[in-house]
């Protein structure tokens, strides 16, 4: 009998202690059992290789959409400064000929233009000021007395209102006869188709850009679906929605896209100040001086830096984008695959 008594209470100490620590009633929480839960672990890995690999691709794909915005920004603003330096001047040019007397008829078409309305001003080119000009193509020392150099007169147009360049045209002809107008129309014409094929080049290469960076973002999520094809499946199998799993993959990628974005946006920024503190640096030389006039400072105003920051969320977008409609066509496909009789999983 006392045997039977000791087995009964070691039975009896045996499943209490079988019984886990976890999963005994607290008394602070009114008898309710508590489960410590594991946390699930996300669809998409946070850290791979790949990932670091499709960050640094986006990485170089935005630099280089920045770098393209960027420049036509900077020609097309140089473009305009130009168009506007040359639009603000006319040149008279009076070309020399036997017993001819080329400073009276310099003075006689300077008044001609200052009479028509919309001249600002009209300035004779001296024959030292000529020599000057001549000097960067021609060099120093040159005899003019052995040159049939012409003379210029320069007017200065108001750009709001210009004058009848026809009407001046035709007065200083009849006036001298030796003496053509020159309204700059042919150059500005140049300068404008010049800023609009850039401008069309710059769009198209940002558009092969992003065509580049949507197709490496659809093959990177297509590896990524690949790499964790069952986990899909059974989720997708068991009742969850696609919009879940697409919003899984889409905002890794987006994280993704934005890192990425940024990196190459920042390095293009950088290289935009870069590029002008030398300019700067270098303006007193004679490359910085020619540079200077034709792309100013190197510098891009606030314009182009506002385009940069769009070009980065423009990234993070389209990779958002394509990785949602990557992996909801991707269920599709697993739909129409499941559907088929012959379909074995």
């Amino acid at each position: 009998m006392t045997d039977q008594i000791t087995k009964k209470k070691r039975r009896e100490a045996g499943a209490k202690r079988a019984i886990p620590t976890k999963d005994l009633p607290d008394p602070r929480f009114n008898n309710e059992v508590v489960f410590n839960a594991r946390p699930t672990a996300p669809i998409v890995p946070t850290r791979r290789l790949a990932g670091q690999s499709l960050t640094l691709l986006i990485a170089i794909m935005s630099f280089i959409a920045s770098l393209t915005f960027g420049a036509v920004s900077l020609i097309d603003e140089s473009a305009r400064t130009w168009q506007s330096q040359i639009s603000r001047e006319a040149t008279i040019q009076i070309r020399p000929e036997e017993n001819f007397d080329a400073d009276q008829a310099l003075a006689q078409a300077r008044e001609i233009a200052l009479s028509f309305e919309g001249v600002r001003d009209a300035q004779v080119i001296s024959l030292d000021g000529t020599v000057e000009l001549l000097e960067p193509w021609l060099g120093t020392g040159l005899d003019v007395d052995e040159l049939p150099i012409p003379r210029l007169v320069i007017v200065t147009i108001d750009e709001t209102s210009p004058p009848n360049f026809q009407a001046m045209r035709e007065a200083v002809s009849e006036a001298v006869p030796n003496a053509s107008l020159d309204d700059h129309r042919a150059w500005i014409a140049r300068l404008v188709s010049m800023a609009r094929t850039m401008t069309v080049i710059g769009i198209s290469v940002l558009v092969l850009v992003l065509a580049a960076l949507a197709l490496t973002v659809v093959f990177a999520t297509r590896g990524a679906m690949a790499t964790n094809h069952d986990v899909i499946e059974v989720l997708h199998f068991v009742g969850a929605r696609s919009g879940y799993i697409a919003s899984q993959f889409q905002r890794r990628f987006m994280v993704i896209g934005l890192r990425g974005g940024l990196i190459g946006g920042v390095l293009a920024i950088v290289l935009f100040l870069a590029t002008s503190w030398w300019a700067a640096r270098n303006l007193a030389t004679v490359e910085g001086e020619q540079l200077a006039i034709l792309f100013g400072n190197f510098a891009i105003g606030p314009v182009a830096y506002a385009g940069i920051a769009v070009m980065v969320l423009i990234v993070g977008l389209l990779t958002a984008l394509t990785t949602r409609f990557t992996v909801l066509s991707s269920l599709r496909d697993i739909d129409e695959r499941r559907s088929d009789p012959s379909y074995e999983p």
